[in-house]
């Protein structure tokens, strides 16, 4: 069994001000973006100029904490939030949903292509591989914040989280692995396929299929939430159930790219 090393959530106190590492990482993640897109904008018909990349950042990272956050309280946690709607704004507790995320930077995106005339999918092409590192990072903040453990297990690398409701039996770090496989792993696949030409949506749909297939993976070994539980079929989470339409349409999205390419 592997010891958690147990890391104070909060960074740096300054008075009443806390900073907390998982607001850390999310600064982390959009700088990590804001650097790789001014690599991708040096490539040839890059849609976005090196200029714009630190714009079509800002717009992502609205769509992020604002859809990340609605996402949560609607797919996951709705009761409470309407019993308690301060709630809402203690961002630094965790409550973010990645598949609201996902939607806030999808209309953030739809938004930012008015702005620069260019089309919607050549941008989503663009930022599809800027994002995994960000994820990886995130799911680092909620390792520090010992939240979103695994199930329990008796493998060598099991964890006990102390502290929390994980009780005193070692659990999967599944954090640690949506930090591998949604953020290094995934990066790799999304950074190697788009150094090449590619049919415009292949990228995107390239993203959703492997978002969808690692998370729904991590899944089995991730605790479903306690006031959620198993949604379906006594296995199935609110996360597999959400990565389902993303897998259909990142594969509708990979069809149409290449069909239309071939045509």
């Amino acid at each position: 069994m592997l010891t958690y090393p147990q890391i104070d959530p909060v960074m740096l106190q300054l008075g009443p001000v806390k900073v907390h590492w998982y607001g850390i990482m999310y600064l982390i993640g959009f700088g990590l973006a804001w650097w790789l897109g001014k690599k991708r904008a040096t490539l040839p018909n890059s849609p976005l100029t090196q200029e714009q990349v630190g714009d079509a950042i800002f717009y992502g990272a609205l769509g992020v904490v604002l859809g990340g956050r609605l996402g949560y309280i609607l797919f996951y946690n709705l009761p409470e939030y309407l019993n308690s709607p301060l709630n809402i704004f203690k961002v630094w507790q965790g409550g973010m949903s990645f598949h609201g995320g996902l939607l806030g930077v999808i209309i953030a995106m739809w938004l930012f292509s008015l702005t620069v005339n260019r089309r919607f999918f050549e941008l989503t092409d663009f930022i599809a591989p800027l994002i995994p590192l960000g994820l990886g990072v995130g799911r680092i903040g909620n390792f520090i914040n010992g939240e979103l453990w695994g199930r329990a297990t008796d493998l060598p690398w099991g964890m006990v989280f102390p502290g929390s409701a994980a009780g005193n039996i070692p659990r999967h770090p599944s954090q640690l692995y949506e930090a591998a496989l949604e953020g290094v792993v995934l990066f790799i696949i999304l950074w190697i396929f788009s150094r090449k030409p590619r049919p415009t949506m292949a990228v995107s749909g390239l993203f959703l299929i492997g978002y969808a297939v690692f998370r729904f993976m991590v899944e089995f070994v991730r605790t479903p939430d306690s006031h959620l539980g198993f949604i379906a079929f006594e296995w199935m989470t609110m996360g597999q159930l959400l990565c389902i339409p993303m897998f259909i349409i990142g594969t509708l999205f990979m069809s149409l790219a290449y069909r239309s390419s071939a045509k």
